[in-house]
């Protein structure tokens, strides 16, 4: 049975202080800026410091996380890296290779982390076998969130199709109601269409274009009807759609001006920070998506520092996260579900547990995918170019054709 990780943080804390006077600091660079995701940090924030360590808070907002990055790598360029940070998917593999990251192994082994991390996070997290960060979290990204009222206006139920989708959005706007609140960004418009891949192709052909990047896949006749119904959504969105975050988007699904958000589960988290009840006040459903998952998932990965007290922080850092109950604290929060298996049901709504059986599910028969748009598979490069090709079809006339045969050969470029 494995005993409780605070209890083991407690030991380590001590275990410090014998070491330093000085008080274990984590400085955590993170984008968890919305209402939501504030109250989500403010969580690991209040475990922390009641374990004795000091956090000092360095978020940057916006962009999905590019604003992000693009202060990390400016911070570890100039010798100045954060101790804790916010990371993804292939990020932390480059990270790891560049030989900026502590490893945890040792920490993990005391812990026993792999009894406690699902298998389809072990190859997030570690590296030539060595754990490199500790997963926060497990996102769906293919959710589709709906205004009952709104939806009613029309007579109309959440889709189950795309078919279905098209034929309501055309209903709505026929009546003056906003049919797909979204904001024109490139990683907003890349997570539309890693939905759209997964529910006109499925799970296998997902897998191909987007994680094999199998040329093929990228020039198919279903690649086409992909960008069609990317083009079907450029025509639901309004004109104010360009640059705008994603949590002012769900603000107008909240508010009545928008009836349906594709986005993922993050989105959740706005939704119950602002007092509103699932299944009552706000829907979520699956997108169409041939029974398949789409795969996202946050983790803390400790960068190589000098001062004493940060790396005692990240020590203390990296020995909570998977505590059970802050997993639980955490992810009520986060509007994701834990990173680590077995932890206690009670609490989680409808949207959660649906999130929870579904992985499971997909898990079984192979139809969980992992994320492109939010970094879990492809490195930079190669997910620039999904991004600028996408984001230039969306937002131009350009054909679908026009857009398969830039695809293909911009991926074949970066790759």
């Amino acid at each position: 049975m494995v005993q409780s990780l605070f209890r083991h943080a407690s030991a380590v804390l001590l275990a410090l202080t014998t070491h330093a006077a000085a008080q274990p600091t984590a400085e955590v660079l993170h984008y968890w800026t919305s209402g939501g995701e504030a109250e989500a940090v403010q969580v690991l924030k209040n475990a922390f410091e009641d374990a004795g360590g000091k956090w000092v808070d360095a978020p940057v907002a916006g962009g999905g996380g590019d604003a992000q990055a693009a202060v990390l790598r400016a911070r570890v360029l100039s010798g100045d890296p954060p101790s804790t940070v916010q990371i993804k998917g292939q990020n932390i593999h480059q990270w790891a290779a560049a030989g900026a990251l502590r490893p945890l192994t040792d920490l993990a082994e005391r812990q026993n982390w792999d009894a406690l991390v699902p298998d389809v996070l072990k190859d997030v997290v570690k590296y030539n076998g060595d754990y490199v960060a500790v997963p926060l979290n497990i996102h769906r990204v293919n959710w589709l969130w709906a205004n009952p009222e709104v939806l009613a206006r029309v007579d109309a139920k959440p889709p189950t199709t795309w078919e279905e989708f098209n034929a309501t959005a055309e209903k709505l706007k026929a009546e003056g109601v906003i049919p797909l609140a979204h904001g024109g960004q490139p990683w907003q418009d890349a997570t539309l269409f890693e939905v759209v891949v997964l529910g006109i192709g499925g799970p296998q052909f997902y897998k191909k274009a987007l994680q094999d990047l199998d040329a093929e896949a990228l020039t198919s006749e279903t690649m086409i009807k992909v960008f069609d119904q990317m083009r079907k959504l450029s025509t639901f969105v309004d004109p104010g759609f360009p640059g705008r975050e994603w949590n002012l988007a769900t603000a107008m699904v909240m508010r009545g001006e928008a009836a349906m958000q594709i986005m993922g589960d993050w989105v959740k988290a706005e939704f119950l920070s602002a007092g509103l009840t699932p299944e009552e006040d706000f829907i979520c459903v699956p997108t169409p998506a041939q029974n398949g998952y789409i795969l996202n998932s946050d983790s803390f990965a400790m960068f190589k520092v000098p001062e004493d007290e940060a790396g005692q922080g990240q020590d203390l850092m990296a020995s909570l996260v998977l505590d059970e109950e802050l997993q639980r604290k955490f992810n009520l929060k986060k509007g994701s579900i834990p990173a680590r298996k077995g932890v206690d049901q009670s609490g989680f709504d409808p949207c959660a547990l649906r999130s929870m059986e579904d992985l499971e599910a997909s898990e079984a028969d192979g139809s969980l995918v992992s994320s492109l748009a939010h970094e879990i598979v492809q490195d930079g490069a190669v997910r620039g170019a999904f991004l600028d090709v996408i984001t230039q079809h969306f937002n131009t006339d350009m054909s679908s054709q026009e857009a398969v045969n830039l695809l293909a050969e911009t991926v074949a470029l970066a790759r």
